[in-house]
């Protein structure tokens, strides 16, 4: 591990656990500090924006998947000069809701679209971390995700290196979802991810850590 390394937060996904990362913890531990941020506990983006800062180091990068790219949307708002570089993973620009459950979860990344072999790797970890997390918390990272503040003035807050990827058979944050919020950061990268639903990190995990060694190395396009 490179001493001096910058810290990097890893979000998960609603109903989703340290899994969900488990590759980019291990693989990108030689360039940055990769920790988790806990989403379990609070049932406002608030809160669990506020627990994760709490926790984190004074600077960081963080990287959300879906509930995780709201929680470090609402991060930047409420401490932008604390941030230092953000990706973001099936994450929209819009207020708009897709229903889903802990079943759509699951079902939404491994659905017939994507090639058997995807489909057998990733439905047994998805439902295992459905397990795990449980309905309680699930029940209340639903609640924290369809109460979220208006996410537009934490949009225009973002003025670090930016990366906005998405698979391109995710249809809970469709590919045009997300480039329309990378339209909306300046400077923002887009990345579509082939053959991959919702959960790109733990669906395309070597593709998702190659994404995030390179935001890790861009030159900064602004220093605070």
């Amino acid at each position: 591990m490179i001493r001096n390394a910058l810290p990097l937060v890893l979000l998960p996904a609603m109903g989703c656990d340290g899994q969900l990362w488990a590759r980019q913890l291990v693989d990108l531990s030689d360039i940055a500090h990769p920790m988790l941020g806990d989403l379990t506990i609070d049932d406002t983006l608030e809160a669990m924006a506020a627990r994760v800062l709490a926790h984190a180091p004074p600077r960081f990068a963080v990287a959300g998947v879906s509930l995780g790219g709201y929680a470090t949307l609402e991060i930047i708002r409420q401490a932008p000069e604390r941030v230092q570089r953000v990706a973001l993973f099936g994450t929209r620009a819009s207020m708009q809701m897709r229903p889903r459950t802990v079943a759509d979860q699951g079902r939404l990344a491994t659905a017939p679209h994507a090639d058997p072999p995807l489909s057998a790797i990733v439905s047994g970890p998805v439902q295992a971390m459905a397990e795990r997390v449980g309905a309680v918390v699930f029940e209340r990272q639903q609640r924290g995700l369809h109460a979220r503040p208006d996410i537009a003035p934490a949009i225009a807050a973002v003025h670090v290196p930016t990366l906005v990827a998405v698979g391109d058979r995710d249809r809970i944050c469709l590919p045009a979802d997300a480039r329309a919020l990378s339209e909306h950061i300046p400077g923002a990268r887009f990345h579509k991810i082939r053959n991959c639903g919702h959960l790109a990190p733990i669906e395309r995990p070597g593709e998702v850590t190659m994404l995030l060694r390179d935001w890790l190395q861009w030159q900064r396009v602004q220093e605070r």
